[in-house]
């Protein structure tokens, strides 16, 4: 069966690097939004003279964010509906809490959830500690943001987001990413998508 699993989880607890060690064992187009829209995004925040890097700001929530979801969530429509296993990582706060959102997903894809099994794994971190020191590794322009404005996410390491859509309990995994990923966390990664 077709599968479309969605990698939740704030900035630094290891959503792709997750997502990328499971996708060696199940073949999938790998769609990240920040690839799909981090450069256009940091344009337009550039032309307005804002920090390129702030996602929180109100000028990227009122004009830019949706924007970047919705060209992803394009993205994954045209790989689900060509018949594509699909992984998408980001956070998706907002739109995992509508109920809506995946229904009109997968009517734009002309699928239903008979032909699409969709699973969201939620990722977390039990170590504030550990969730600043992997967004200090990274060493990417994006998380100087994060990294000087830190108390608005000390209070998000164990975050797990409202998720309204339409599916069972079953399919979506709290997954916690703290210590090594290890073989055997990608395993039971990996063993959940495929059940």
């Amino acid at each position: 069966m077709q599968k479309v699993v969605f990698f939740v989880g704030v900035a630094g607890t290891g959503k792709t690097t997750v997502a990328e060690k499971t996708v060696k064992h199940i073949p999938a187009a790998f769609l990240d939004r920040d690839t799909i829209g981090g450069r256009f995004v940091e344009a337009f925040l550039n032309k307005e003279g804002l920090d390129p890097d702030d996602r929180d700001s109100g000028f990227y929530k009122e004009n830019l964010r949706d924007l970047e979801y919705d060209t992803a969530k394009d993205i994954c429509v045209e790989n689900i509906r060509v018949g594509q296993n699909v992984f998408m990582i980001s956070p998706f706060t907002k739109e995992l809490k509508s109920n809506q959102w995946m229904e009109d997903l997968l009517n734009k894809a002309d699928k239903t959830k008979a032909d699409v099994d969709v699973k969201v794994i939620v990722v977390t971190l039990d170590d504030i500690d550990q969730q600043k020191s992997r967004i200090k590794g990274r060493g990417t322009e994006r998380d100087s943001w994060k990294l000087e404005n830190w108390t608005s996410y000390e209070n998000r390491v164990n975050f797990v987001p409202e998720i309204n859509w339409d599916i069972s309990d079953e399919n979506i995994l709290i997954f916690d990413n703290s210590g090594d990923l290890t073989d055997k966390k990608v395993k039971s990664v990996v063993e959940f998508i495929r059940r």
